[in-house]
């Protein structure tokens, strides 16, 4: 009888046990099968027409052929509160199989760190596919300004507006933390829809300027207004320097103490992630794997850096554990360097 019962409770606890190890048919399915006759979107968390979209349209004409079952790739636009919106949706409700794709602002993914309660996500648990390229930001003002560069504003202490999409944005912190850290006179007016706006709202003399510009968005969108004389880059942000619009500082320059660099590294540090791609935490790791590989060998395609160069646009490939070692550095900073560089954007 204890034999007995001994197999009359085994039997269905090993058919259970077969059942818990057995896989589900989306879990079994090779990511070509998957794939095959879907459509991946990719959300861009900024509207039409600015660098991020650019981005992200470019990708979207050429990933298709390079993951698995060949996809249709659609770029979709999801603009709002400098790009939280994307994010919080990519973390909290997009489906997780792999047939969404985020594309966010870097500093979007600071935003957790620095205080902000609107930041439903954990950058750290998105699966990572990269960053198109590595960037530096710049600030432009009008002529009609009157300021002639960063010294002759932080001498003359005029107050300079700059436009802003939202607090999480890189238009709205950039001159808060010239103003907080530096000294600079700056007021920012929110609410603008995304760069393109800003600039209708310089012509405008809405506002006197726009930080947040990458080389790219100088080198297309901006070159008119540089080149007509209407605008001119005053500083550049970012934790490597560059001289290809000539000799303009870097905000670097005007760091008085370790702390004030500490900051400034976990504002502009990030820059390096300048185009960075994801999906939800919880895709499947060999779905996640197929769609890393198809990212890095789209970035390569003759196709997609023909498109680039007609864009405009720079190609240059951050790896999914550049982006996690990054996101790690910062998360590893002091709480009063934390604390310093949530004061220096009003937070």
């Amino acid at each position: 009888m204890i034999r007995h019962r001994a197999l009359t409770l085994a039997a269905p606890l090993l058919v259970y046990g077969m059942l818990l190890a057995a896989p589900t048919p989306a879990a079994a399915q090779a990511p070509a099968d998957f794939f095959k006759g879907k459509t991946v979107n990719i959300e861009i968390g900024f509207p039409p027409g600015g660098g991020y979209d650019t981005y992200g349209r470019v990708l979207s004409r050429h990933l298709g052929k390079y993951i698995p079952g060949n996809p249709s790739v659609v770029a979709k636009n999801m603009p709002g509160a400098g790009a939280l919106k994307a994010a919080n949706f990519m973390y909290n409700a997009a489906p997780k199989d792999g047939t969404e794709i985020g594309i966010v602002a870097s500093s979007t993914l600071m935003e957790p760190l620095l205080g902000n309660d609107q930041a439903q996500f954990d950058a750290a648990k998105f699966g990572w596919l990269g960053s198109m390229s590595k960037d530096i930001a710049f600030c432009g003002i009008t002529t009609a300004s009157g300021v002639a560069g960063f010294d002759d504003w932080l001498k003359g202490k005029k107050e300079l507006i700059f436009g802003s999409s939202g607090p999480a944005a890189i238009t709205h912190q950039h001159p808060l933390v010239m103003k907080n850290l530096l000294g600079a006179n700056a007021k920012i007016i929110s609410g603008y829809q995304g760069t393109k706006d800003i600039s209708l709202a310089m012509e405008r003399k809405e506002v006197d300027g726009i930080c947040g510009m990458f080389i790219s968005s100088v080198q297309t969108s901006y070159k008119p207004m540089i080149d007509a004389g209407v605008m001119r880059l005053i500083i550049q942000m970012g934790p490597v320097k560059s001289d290809i619009f000539g000799k303009i500082p870097s905000v670097y320059d005007y760091a008085k103490t370790d702390l004030d660099r500490q900051v400034l590294d976990i504002h502009f540090g990030q820059l390096l992630l300048a185009r960075p791609f994801m999906v939800p935490p919880g895709v499947p790791a060999d779905r996640l794997a197929a769609l890393r590989k198809a990212f890095a060998d789209t970035l390569k395609d003759k196709d997609l850096l023909a498109d680039a160069q007609k864009a405009q646009i720079e190609i240059e490939l951050v790896t999914p554990a550049e982006v996690q070692n990054m996101l790690a550095k910062f998360a590893d900073y002091p709480q009063a360097s934390i604390k310093a560089a949530q004061k220096a954007i009003d937070r």
